[in-house]
């Protein structure tokens, strides 16, 4: 039986962002990571863990001291010796953004090294959510001891929700992260893919292709597609949700990931997935309007509920 809780797996990295001439503003941010501040933001008293393997640096430690003061924790995630963060930096062109990334030897690659504190991080969890971005992050055995503790999780009773997010510097091949994303989607009851990284992955030529592709796969899909419609396919239908325009975004980092976590959010406060994407749209609009991937607690709520 399942319990409160929700949980999210993957890396969380330093954030740089904001410049201004030389300086720059320093945060925490990562793409499970911004799906579960969204989750956590909008879950009311649900417990929040960030399953993941930190350092023991200082970095490490504001890091983990960053989650607790916002009521988050890292469950058995392991802590060792000697590992550091990985960092990040945003670099605006309008709104859009491009990243430059250090993560090579990211103490979150190392998440899974533990079996049995990984699945305990993930027992008694409403909900178990990860990404692409986590199976990339993680070699071929670590990737499978990964899979094998979601999938105990979701015999236990949890959701598992999983968003593909093909980053293809991340991964040796393209086949590769096919075949990872597949054995991952079985073990998957939502999918939150982007039509241009699906696009990018298989080749799909329109959303509904992307719908019908993984609808045969997940029992629930909805296909996000920036300012265009979100696409759900559930229960053998297709229904398009149009998306908020926003008409001067400044930065669209952490958009789709907070849309991710008011979506799930409102899926598990009961809400019907079509009420659910009309929420996440609301949010992601309104994180488009703050800079860095983390809005403020307070943005979110008001979004979700307007």
């Amino acid at each position: 039986m399942a319990g409160n809780g929700v949980a999210s797996i993957g890396e969380c990295m330093l954030e740089l962002s904001g410049q201004a001439g030389p300086n720059w503003r320093m945060g925490f941010a990562g793409d499970t990571f911004n799906t579960l501040w969204a989750l956590h933001a909008l879950s009311g008293d649900r417990p929040a863990t960030y399953v993941s393997a930190f350092g023991d640096d200082p970095f490490s430690r504001d890091q983990i001291g960053f989650f607790a003061q916002n009521g988050i924790g890292i469950g058995a995630s392991p802590i060792i010796s000697g590992a550091r963060p990985g960092l990040y930096a945003i670099t605006l062109s309008g709104a859009e953004r491009s990243f430059t990334y250090w993560r090579g030897d990211a103490a979150a690659r190392q998440l899974a090294s533990d079996p049995a504190a990984l699945a305990k991080s993930l027992e008694d969890q409403a909900l178990v959510y990860f990404s692409g971005i986590t199976l990339a992050i993680l070699d071929d055995a670590a990737r499978k001891t990964l899979l094998a503790a979601v999938a105990k999780a979701r015999a236990a009773g949890s959701l598992v929700a999983f968003d593909p997010n093909y980053r293809p510097r991340l991964w040796r091949r393209r086949e590769e992260a096919q075949t990872a994303i597949l054995d991952a989607l079985a073990v998957t009851d939502i999918a939150l893919p982007t039509f241009p990284d699906e696009q990018m992955l298989y080749g799909d030529v329109a959303p509904q292709a992307t719908a019908e592709r993984l609808g045969k796969l997940v029992g629930e899909v909805v296909v996000k597609n920036g300012e265009e419609p979100a696409l759900i396919a559930a229960s053998g239908t297709l229904q398009p949700v149009p998306a908020v325009h926003v008409a001067a975004p400044v930065d669209t980092t952490g958009a789709g990931d907070s849309f991710n976590g008011a979506y799930l959010a409102a899926r598990l406060a009961g809400h019907a997935p079509t009420e659910a994407v009309l929420r996440a749209h609301r949010v992601a609009a309104a994180v488009v309007q703050v800079r860095g991937a983390l809005a403020p607690l307070e943005t979110l709520r008001e979004a979700f509920e307007d």
